[in-house]
């Protein structure tokens, strides 16, 4: 098996090094089977740095690096060049560009994007809340949110809840079943931002069978039986037009063009 293996090194928590990884290895799928990304923040030690650039050597690893100090990127550079190892800056050719231009020395603290920034913020608290209220569990969460998505089972709300959390947005998720009635919070929510998730019988089908394997079980099992999955659609309409919100088919789709069609109509109505 190839194995691609990638250090992050960073002197705050090392996110935009791996979403700049993820992106670059994005474009050469699926020439490595295998890819190891491993992060390490908070690196403030001269010491720390030259363990992990004898590291990489030893496990034959990319480093990219996000260092905002001047002493700590030059003695990665230096280091990397004596082991012989592969290290790309991220950040030290865009801080020395613009100190030329502004004729301003940076300000060399690790972690302020994340000190100021208010999207950062937004984006942790939409994300605990997606957590907080998935799958139904608190239905005091569907009158908080900025988004309410419904659907049978397995029909990406709980990865599509999430994804929009990283967009900022507050979802709340709740599952739809013919013995249970959905909470009457619902049917108090703004149909405008509630969103019926629906894909079609036969793609259901596939994917619960799927489902009960990884778990085990039978796939033979009530829950991926055709006339269940009718039952099941047939409820989610019958809800969905109730509630009066949009239903939106996600057979084929990614839950990346989902999200953006949601997002998309949300902020047509301004409604958040």
């Amino acid at each position: 098996m190839k194995t691609l293996r990638f250090f992050v090194v960073s002197d705050s928590v090392g996110e935009t090094g791996e979403v700049a990884v993820k992106a670059v290895i994005s474009q050469f799928r699926p020439t490595f089977e295998h890819v190891v990304i491993q992060r390490f923040p908070h690196i403030q030690e001269v010491e720390h740095i030259e363990q992990i650039v004898k590291m990489a050597r030893r496990q034959d690893a990319i480093i990219i690096f996000t260092l905002v100090l001047h002493q700590l990127r030059s003695v990665m550079v230096e280091a990397s060049q004596r082991e012989g190892v592969t290290a790309i800056d991220l950040l030290g050719p865009m801080l020395d560009a613009v100190e030329k231009k502004i004729n301003t020395k940076p300000l060399g603290k690790p972690g302020i994007v994340h000190q100021l920034d208010d999207y950062y913020f937004k984006k942790i608290e939409a994300i605990e809340f997606a957590v907080k209220y998935d799958d139904g569990r608190d239905p005091r969460g569907i009158l908080l949110a900025d988004i309410v998505l419904i659907g049978v089972s397995r029909t990406s709300k709980t990865p599509l809840s999430q994804y929009l959390a990283h967009k900022r947005y507050k979802v709340a998720n709740v599952p739809l079943v013919p013995e249970v009635e959905p909470p009457v919070e619902l049917f108090h929510v703004d149909p405008k931002k509630c969103f019926g998730l629906v894909i079609s019988p036969g793609q259901l089908n596939n994917i619960r069978k799927e489902r009960l394997i990884a778990l085990g079980l039978m796939e033979g099992a009530v829950y991926a039986q055709h006339s269940r999955i009718e039952e099941e659609i047939h409820h989610f309409y019958r809800i969905a037009e109730k509630v009066g919100c949009e239903v939106i088919d996600v057979t084929n789709k990614a839950v990346e063009e989902t999200a953006n069609c949601i997002v998309e109509k949300i902020e047509q109505g301004k409604i958040i």
